[in-house]
């Protein structure tokens, strides 16, 4: 088909692109470690949520559970900065009158360690149900052991010291140059 001038025309058909929607079928589920000892809250959580979400895959879309598992060991080893294990309060509320419990940092982190981690990666995650159904991959031990070695977990792409990552030519994952 030419255009009216005999110029080349300016819609071919045959070469046609498609978009590329993720389905249920083509995700592959991987389990990763990311150890958390010695490292500060945030950064920790960060890195469990972006895994959480598939943030590092290209088949990532927001609207689709395409996620792995994450599995954070030495939660009891993580640690804030400034005044925060005295400072940062944790509200939740019972639902009965007078019932809004707000316990510290410090007394949620010895109660149990590794709620203070869920509850960081929590707020990184979708509010609604994709939220709830990624929250759900995620593992978090006080300790170093794990009763997860069957199913073979990675170190996290990310528990090298440098913050940037990039890929390099055989596709492996290291800290970014600056």
């Amino acid at each position: 088909m030419s255009s009216l001038w005999g110029a080349s025309p300016v819609l071919d058909l045959s070469r046609e692109m498609k978009t590329y929607s993720t389905k249920a079928k083509d995700i592959e589920r991987q389990w990763w470690v990311v150890d958390a000892a010695d490292k500060t809250l945030g950064r920790v959580a960060t890195e469990a949520a972006n895994l959480l979400m598939c943030k590092h895959k290209p088949i990532y879309a927001p609207y689709i559970d395409t996620g792995d598992y994450v599995v954070v060991i030495n939660a009891g080893k993580v640690r804030v900065t400034g005044k925060k294990p005295v400072q940062k309060v944790y509200y939740r509320y019972t639902g009965y009158p007078g019932g809004l419990k707000s316990p510290t940092f410090r007394e949620v982190f010895e109660r149990d360690p590794g709620r203070v981690i869920e509850l960081a990666v929590k707020g990184m995650l979708p509010h609604n149900r994709l939220g709830r159904a990624m929250i759900k991959k995620l593992k978090v031990y006080a300790g170093d052991e794990h009763p997860h070695q069957p199913q073979n977990p990675v170190p996290s792409p990310w528990q090298s010291e440098g913050r940037r990552m990039t890929k390099n030519r055989e596709s492996e994952i290291v800290p970014k140059g600056r």
